[in-house]
């Protein structure tokens, strides 16, 4: 994958005329889409692993890489159980008769759901689905004694770049399916995914899948996205809030895509990786492009949220230049959220000094 942020940076386009900054589905098709878009059907329990520090450095790598090889990620394949393992207890009520269809029906999972309170500093994205968030930005998984908003809302609260969570009744089986016990009976487990980007109705398309002969379904399923700016980053003044994206006159050196976590760390890093590519090879007259001003924004398609979306500019720009909300590309539209602004303090000079 070749980033259109280094080829403006190696041509030193910055105060060239305008050049389009729409978004670049080029980049956006073959950015390398994280495998695990959810907890496994298995899991009880998956902690949170993401690293606000770590994305930074990869970015900054990544972006530096890519001048001469394409970025490559590594996949953590998941654990299975043993075939008929006996498997935790649930904690959520289970139907009679123990069936899907009477899962589904079950009253007792709406009304949780309907009735349940809006942890403070969050918003309701949607109530009371017949499935579970998958997207991307996946951080983790926990289960729960009972269906609380507020104990999930603390989980996300505790871990890096949580923005949101979805709590949901799930159907699952007493044993792990297996040839020798290919339908067994039900519990009721209830489970509190995080997520590092918001949730949306349009993210919740889970709606579960077979286990050998065993549906696992979904129910009560309720999302929350918390209100609040991404983190300051070191060395940069922000973040400051933007209507869409930034649609400059001029300055503009390039972009970056990562799909999953809406992260503005790794803006920080690639822009700090662009500008010390561009200083170890400046101009013949000494001078090189430096990033002095990001533009990070989460970017969706059709309503389920993506990815970080990052802009770079040698100078800062007003948030009356933040004019792009989105654009179709056919029947899809991809739209512009959660749109900041970071400036570098203090500002590059792009100038060698003499020595």
């Amino acid at each position: 994958m070749r980033s259109t942020c280094l080829v403006a940076a190696l041509a030193g386009l910055a105060y060239a005329a305008p050049r389009p900054q729409s978004i670049n589905f080029e980049e956006f098709d073959t950015a390398e889409v994280p495998a695990v878009t959810g907890p496994a059907p298995e899991a009880l329990v998956e902690p949170v692993t993401y690293s606000e520090q770590v994305a930074k450095a990869e970015a900054a790598a990544e972006v530096t890489e890519e001048l001469s090889t394409p970025a490559k990620r590594s996949l953590v394949a998941r654990g299975v159980n043993d075939p008929c393992s006996p498997q935790p207890a649930g904690f959520g009520p289970v139907p009679t008769p123990d069936t899907a269809a009477a899962f589904l029906a079950l009253p007792a999972f709406s009304e949780f759901a309907n009735n349940a309170s809006t942890p403070q500093g969050y918003a309701l994205s949607f109530s009371n689905k017949q499935a579970s968030v998958s997207m991307t930005s996946y951080l983790g998984l926990y289960t729960l004694k009972s269906y609380d908003p507020i104990k999930c809302q603390q989980l996300c609260d505790a871990a890096n770049l949580c923005s949101a969570f979805n709590i949901f009744f799930e159907r699952n089986p007493t044993l792990a399916p297996a040839e020798a016990c290919p339908k067994p009976d039900s519990l009721t487990n209830i489970k509190c995914t995080l997520w590092g980007s918001p949730v949306t109705p349009e993210s919740a398309k889970n709606k579960g899948q077979w286990r050998r002969d065993f549906q696992v379904v979904i129910a009560g399923s309720n999302g929350y996205t918390k209100n609040n700016a991404p983190d300051p980053q070191s060395g940069f003044t922000g973040p400051d809030p933007m209507g869409g994206a930034i649609n400059a006159p001029n300055s503009y050196i390039g972009q970056k895509y990562f799909p999953g976590v809406y992260d503005a760390g790794q803006c920080a890093g690639a822009c700090q990786a662009n500008t010390a590519y561009n200083q170890r090879h400046p101009r013949a007259d000494g001078t090189y492009d430096a990033c002095n001003f990001y533009n990070v924004y989460l970017l969706s398609k059709n309503n389920v949220p993506q990815g970080t979306y990052c802009s770079l500019y040698t100078r800062p720009w007003e948030k009356k230049y933040s004019t792009n909300f989105g654009q179709y590309r056919g029947s899809d539209y991809y739209s512009v959220s959660s749109s900041y602004a970071y400036t570098l303090a203090p500002q590059d000079p792009g100038r060698i000094s003499a020595t």
